[in-house]
């Protein structure tokens, strides 16, 4: 007996690790750095060097990468300097082979500078990493019988599956000059770089991606009263990444994050220190999934022998629901008033951490906080920047009607506006705009038969079977359970039953039922 049958493309999951790397270390303040009198900011990210499986682990090599803004002890300057701790770690991942690829991402949980004196700080960190192996499968199932006189049971499957995968980098590389009333700039002191409202959607062959990358600058002025300066700046950009395969209604599944980030300082026309040159490196981890529908062989008989369906179970994910939402913030901050009243807000920079989420009738519910860093400036000439940490939690249910507590779901949030104001002197007002990503699909199991085995009916089974019999149809009776059970057709019980095409009998109706092998029975 020979099936008909077409090849699928979906992802598996093949592996999973999770990993947490506690640090703890002593720095010493560079030789050529002032000595530090007070610790303003700092700012942590990782910057892998090596990334690779072998022998059912993945090995990691990389840096934990301070930076610290501080105040200098007796002159006041204000500095920055950079500390790189270095590490390893292996993660343990089952059933990888060679050419397995690995998706790695990475949080740093915790991040706390301690000054131990004006020569020596502690740094303490706790960063998780989470590493995943998926594989992508070609699956063959049954969808027809190239035998026109066996019984064929169908049902229809929808699934998303996977026509791309596609790993890629998009540059954003842009400059700013500084305004005709600003001085000219000495060095660079500190920077942050954050990417807003990023927007990335499929086209034809292509990914076209669009945002605000948000820029703020401490920076030495030349031959001023004030040494140093700041601004911060917005550019707005746009791109795109070559994606073959890609178009406008498949479904996109991707993971961004920052490989690299820099900001420079070049002369512009007339040789003068005053534009900046911002450069950030996104690495992109793509997949694209399509809906597609097929009419799966669920079972086959026949009335003259046995049939004997073998086969093996498997998973297909369909999608219940994609929703993108946006959470809008507002509150107010007490400001402690130990160093002095605050004369200027310099920079707001935050990001959002989502603690837990659960899934609620008709939707999921996140919960989560968007931790602030706020840098500002008090009515102190020698020392006058301060900085202060808080926190604006959130709860926020984003709709997907339909989910079910065995449901699968990824919900990514990003921080896409985020604003500070002084409300009075000892409140900051906060205006924060939290963006919400849910992607929800369901996973049902289904039987796909490899083959089919064909016997001789069992003709003592047949014999002892009566010929003619009256049927009382129970709930969840098909005609095909009926007609496969007592070795007829389907079209046999319509016509003695006076069945219309495709209805099935009410339980608890009599159905008369005729062996259709009685006279091949001797």
């Amino acid at each position: 007996m020979e099936l008909k049958k077409e090849s699928i493309q979906v992802q598996k999951e093949k592996s999973r690790a999770k990993s947490q790397i506690t640090f703890d270390e002593d720095f010493n303040v560079p030789d050529a750095k002032p000595d530090v009198g007070r610790l303003i900011q700092h700012k942590g990210r990782i910057i892998m060097d090596d990334v690779r499986l072998a022998d059912e682990k993945g090995i990691l090599k990389g840096n934990l990468e301070v930076d610290i803004l501080y105040v200098g002890e007796e002159s006041g300057i204000v500095s920055s300097m950079t500390a790189k701790i270095p590490f390893e770690e292996t993660l343990n991942l089952k059933d990888i082979v060679n050419g397995d690829k690995m998706c790695l991402k990475w949080e740093i949980e915790d991040l706390t500078i301690r000054l131990i004196h004006s020569r020596k700080l502690n740094i303490k960190a706790l960063v998780t990493f989470f590493a995943t192996v998926d594989e992508i499968c070609q699956i063959k199932i049954p969808v027809d019988l190239n035998e026109s006189d066996i019984s064929v049971r169908k049902k229809k499957v929808r699934f998303m599956g996977l026509s791309v995968h596609k790993k890629d980098t998009l540059r954003i590389k842009d400059e700013y000059t500084i305004a005709s009333n600003r001085p000219d700039i000495s060095g660079l002191i500190w920077y942050t770089m954050d990417i807003r409202g990023l927007d990335l959607k499929p086209e034809e062959n292509t990914v076209k991606a669009r945002g605000e990358l948000s820029v703020f600058v401490l920076y030495e002025a030349e031959d001023t009263e004030a040494p140093v300066q700041w601004l911060e700046y917005a550019l707005p950009f746009s791109g795109e990444v070559e994606c073959e395969g890609c178009a406008e209604e498949l479904i996109p599944d991707i993971e961004v994050s920052v490989m690299h980030q820099s900001l420079e300082v070049k002369p512009d026309a007339d040789g003068e220190q005053r534009i900046f040159v911002s450069d950030v490196v996104l690495e992109l981890d793509m997949k694209f999934f399509q809906e597609e529908e097929k009419d799966l062989v669920t079972d086959v008989y026949t009335p003259v022998r046995e049939c004997i369906p073998e086969g093996r179970t498997e998973v297909l994910e369909r999608l219940l629901v994609r929703n993108f939402s946006r959470c809008r913030l507002s509150d107010r901050i007490q400001v402690k008033e130990t160093q002095g009243k605050i004369l200027q807000l310099c920079h707001s920079q935050g990001k959002v951490k989502l603690d837990k989420t659960r899934i609620v009738e008709n939707g999921v519910e996140a919960q989560g906080v968007v931790m602030l860093k706020i840098l500002y400036i008090i009515g102190n000439d020698s020392m006058p920047f301060y900085s202060m940490e808080a926190m604006l939690p959130f709860i926020y249910v984003v709709e997907a009607r339909g989910i079910r507590e065995d449901s699968t779901y990824s919900l990514k949030a990003e921080l896409e506006q985020l604003s500070a104001a002084m409300a009075d002197g000892n409140e900051i007002e906060i205006r924060a705009s939290v963006g919400l990503k849910l992607l929800s699909v369901t996973r049902e199991e289904i039987f796909v038969i490899d083959k089919v085995e064909e016997k001789p009916l069992d003709m003592k089974k047949l014999q002892a079977m009566p010929g003619i019999l009256v049927y009382m149809v129970k709930p969840g009776d098909e005609l095909w359970d009926i007609a496969r059970k007592y070795h007829t057709s389907i079209e046999e019980l319509r016509v003695l039953n006076g069945l219309k095409e495709t209805q099935e009998p009410e339980p608890g109706t009599p159905i008369l039922v005729v062996k259709k092998v009685e006279g091949q029975i001797k």
